[in-house]
């Protein structure tokens, strides 16, 4: 049984990454009847060839760990809540990242976009939401993009809300997460608000990258996005956590973050 679940879990992530068998027992350094014969079950892989597929298939940990024991094998990453304290140093530094990126707003999130820290500018840019959506766990994405979230304030959302939800597409593809799938359901079925102004192009950046634009009490805030990630994680929640900053595409917006941050004392 052990065998044939893990030989549907290889097979699931080759598809998945429209990875064909032939390439991957080259990648891999092994032979294609070998390859098959553990998707179908007549081989049991060792522990390292399980890992060995897995890296160059590039699975997420939390996968790696259930191709493993679906292989008879003990999962090897560890996964414990943000709040355990065996994670502080890592979520000390994590607040540190967030509080040097200040008067940029930034915030961290988990694999399903749930919000896990933020520094000082954050709940300014969150203000206007509905208390309902600003209750914990707050899920950014539906925050961005609900009517009664930040969508009445974004002032390209059209565009804005392709981007989120391509964005949230390829993630789907990449992960095959079932909660990621419905997050996007919901999201596609999100009407916008009345009054949502057409698709343009007419804003700063918006000819090489999306820009989120804010409009807010104190003036248009224009921003482009990045995300980090912790390198060489081995724990699936560290893994699985994405550091987004949102960086001022302007002077005006500049000035405007420092503004905002000097009121905060």
């Amino acid at each position: 049984m052990a065998q044939t679940d893990f030989g549907a879990l290889l097979r699931h992530w080759r598809t998945l990454r429209s990875c064909s068998q032939l390439t991957l027992a080259l990648q891999a350094e092994v032979s294609t009847r070998h390859l098959s014969w553990l998707e179908t079950g007549k081989a049991q892989p060792s522990r390292a060839m399980v890992l060995r597929l897995a890296q160059q298939l590039d699975v997420p940990l939390r996968e790696r760990n259930a191709m493993l024991s679906a292989a008879g094998y003990a999962p090897l990453y560890g996964e414990r809540p943000l709040s355990d304290p065996a994670l502080a140093s890592a979520r000390a530094a994590l607040q540190r990242l967030l509080d040097a990126h200040e008067p940029w707003p930034a915030l961290a999130v988990d694999r399903h976009w749930q919000l896990v820290a933020h520094n000082r500018l954050v709940p300014l840019l969150m203000a206007s939401a509905a208390p309902a959506l600003r209750e914990p766990p707050i899920n950014v994405l539906r925050l961005s993009l609900h009517p009664q979230g930040l969508a009445p304030m974004v002032v390209n959302l059209p565009a804005w809300r392709d981007h989120v939800l391509a964005r949230l597409q390829r993630q789907v593809g990449v992960t095959g997460d079932s909660t990621l799938a419905a997050l996007l359901a919901e999201l596609r079925a999100l009407p916008l608000p009345p009054g949502t102004p057409p698709a343009s192009t007419e804003l700063p950046l918006a000819d090489v990258a999306v820009p989120l634009t804010l409009s807010t009490p104190d003036g248009p805030l224009n921003f482009l996005t990045t995300i980090t990630v912790f390198g060489a994680p081995h724990d699936v929640t560290l893994s699985e956590l994405a550091v987004e900053t949102l960086l001022p595409a302007d002077s005006a917006t500049a000035d405007a973050l420092r503004r905002l941050h000097a009121g905060l004392g």
